[in-house]
This record gives C-alpha cells, structure tokens and sequence, in this order.
C-alpha cells in the first residue's frame, strides 16, 4: 500500500472515530473539503503543511497519519520502505513510534538550506533532535540555537519553530514526544 492510500485510511479513520464530518475537518485544519476528500480517498500527495494541519485538527501525531499499525518487533533497515514526507526544508522518513504515556515518534531526517517555520503543534509536545552530520540552526523561533554534527536539542514544539540547514547534507535523528490527552 503507498503512503496516500496509508494516510487516506489515516485520516477518515480517525476523522470517523471522532465523529467528525468532512466539513467540519476541511474548516477546522483549513483545507478544501474537494481536497480533504481526495485525500480520504488517497489520491494526491499531501504536503507536509497539509499533513501537520489535519493532524492538530484530528488532535492526532504526525505518525498516525503516516503509518499503518505496528507489529510487537519492528525492524527498519536503512533500504527499508518507510512513510516519508516532504516538506520546504526538511525530508522525514518515520522510523519508529513508541507509547510510554503518550507517543514518542522516531524520525530520520534530512535538513535542507531553506528556512522551514513551523507552526506550533498541540500543547505538551516536545521535540529532540541529534544532528548526525552538517550544521543546522534550529529551535523555538524566539531562540533559534546553531547545531553541530554530534549536537543535540529538546524543546517545547507547542511554540512556533524553526529548521535551517547549513552544509550541503544536514542529517538527524528527530524524536517527537506526545503527552496522552
């Protein structure tokens, strides 16, 4: 299955399982109720913007949307087909999502040159980035911090953030951390 038929699935699950209408999602993540159907329908190819606007909508991860049910072991190798979505700046490949009270989310990523804002996401979810090669700057908006190969950073993502890319490849590990609502 490729990953809009995945995320289609995604979305009208947990749009159903919430009991929400098609057009109370397209206005409560601003996006066109034609597009929001095409997506449920897996059709097109979202954008990371539009990924992350039905997530908070739904009150859901990232990851919910891009990955089918885990097994009990789950072994991703680097040739592994995995959800990937991509973004202005930034190329994240889901590697693995973890519940310990609430979710933590596993992300490799790829940091482009281009400045990538995103928007706060719901309230109690941290981020914490290991960069594995390159310089990057990234953080809170109201405090961007410069990042070296081996650095790492946590912060609170319930804030407006920023990535930025400095070398020619900008690679990290990224976990996102979920509380339980």
């Amino acid at each position: 299955m490729d990953l809009a038929q995945v995320v289609g699935q995604n979305v009208h699950r947990l749009r159903t399982a919430a009991g929400i209408s098609l057009a109370d999602l397209a206005s409560a993540s601003g996006i066109s109720k034609t597009t929001l159907h095409g997506i449920e329908q897996g059709q097109g190819n979202p954008t990371l913007s539009t990924l992350w606007a039905l997530a908070t909508a739904l009150k859901a991860s990232l990851g919910e949307l891009l990955e089918t049910a885990a097994t009990t072991v789950e072994v991703v190798r680097v040739g592994d087909s995995r959800p990937r979505i991509e973004g202005d700046a930034v190329s994240a490949r889901l590697l693995h999502r973890i519940r310990l009270r609430g979710t933590v989310e596993v992300y490799d990523i790829a940091i482009g040159q281009n400045p990538q804002h995103s928007d706060a996401h719901l309230p109690g979810v941290e981020e914490c980035l290991v960069l594995t090669s390159g310089r990057v700057t990234i953080g809170p908006a109201d405090s961007l911090t410069d990042l070296a190969e081996g650095d790492s950073i946590r912060f609170d993502a319930a804030r407006p953030h920023q990535y930025q890319g400095h070398a020619a490849h900008n690679r990290a590990v990224l976990l996102m951390v979920h509380p339980d609502s």
